[in-house]
């Protein structure tokens, strides 16, 4: 049993804790552990400031409101988005290695569901141009996330320079502009880079979703680590019928799904195919 403490500037109560991990679990699959308690609070409380709100409760009954605008800023305050360019970097060798085994096809079209700032989007897209040798290889990248948020900062391309600092000169030079001026210490993608992206919002636990085509290939990494095995399951399930029969499946690092054994089957290196081919 955890009592609010005296020292935070808004009382937090088991009861509140558990609202809120009731609304998130059925707005974003995301299943909280006790452990984030205390990054629930330090989020939320900066949502009750800019509502001007002094208690929790009355945040939660903002929340209720159908008419409040605060629902997407309360997903946007309690999703993770860490992410990195070529993060688990194997993955766009076994892309590249999917455009060679496929070569006849005329064209190939990629979801990234979990979009963040858009440096998976982008990795994507740089390795079909490195892969194709030019700037407008044969790819269609969609990219959703459900925190519009990070999807604003996505579709600008505009980044620190931290956060390429681990890229090669050559893509460096090759993919983006550094900034100047007062722009100093930022780099842009550039345009060739943005126009192969459509960056959309979208969450996965919608009863339906915005379109009816197939890919060739999914990312969805480092999103299941969030579900519990019962919405994972459901999310897989869904994706099926949106992956062509030889299409692939990227996970992260750190996720496998053996519960979910008669949808996908690994084929390697954390990276999924169809279980069985769908009649």
């Amino acid at each position: 049993m955890h009592t609010s403490r005296p020292d935070r500037e808004f009382h937090f109560t088991d009861d509140n804790f558990a609202t809120i991990k009731k609304l998130i679990y059925e707005r974003a699959g995301i299943n909280l552990a006790e452990t984030k308690r205390d990054m629930v609070y330090s989020r939320l409380s900066r949502r009750l400031r800019a509502n001007n709100l002094r208690t929790f409760q009355q945040y939660l009954e903002l929340l209720n409101d159908p008419d409040s605008h605060e629902q997407q800023e309360f997903v946007n305050s309690l999703t993770t988005n860490l992410t990195s360019f070529f993060r688990e970097s194997h993955h766009f060798d076994i892309l590249k290695e999917y455009f060679t085994e496929h070569k006849n096809k005329k064209s190939f079209r990629i979801w990234c569901c979990a979009a963040s700032t858009g440096e998976e989007p982008y990795s994507i897209a740089m390795a079909a141009i490195e892969h194709f040798g030019t700037y407008n290889p044969p790819v269609e990248i969609f990219a959703s996330d459900l925190d519009t948020k990070v999807l604003e900062k996505a579709q600008r391309g505009v980044y620190s320079f931290e956060r390429v600092e681990r890229l090669s000169d050559q893509r460096l030079k090759s993919f983006f502009f550094r900034g100047k001026g007062d722009n100093s210490g930022l780099v842009k993608v550039k345009s060739e880079l943005q126009d192969l992206v459509y960056f959309f919002n979208l969450n996965l636990l919608s009863e339906s979703w915005p379109f009816d085509q197939q890919f060739d290939i999914i990312f969805c990494r480092n999103v299941m680590i969030y579900f519990d095995k019962p919405t994972q399951y459901k999310v897989l399930k869904k994706f099926l019928p949106h992956l062509r029969e030889d299409g692939l499946l990227f996970a992260g690092h750190s996720e496998s799904f053996p519960h979910a054994s008669d949808l996908f089957k690994l084929r390697k290196h954390t990276v999924y195919v169809k279980a069985h081919k769908m009649s």
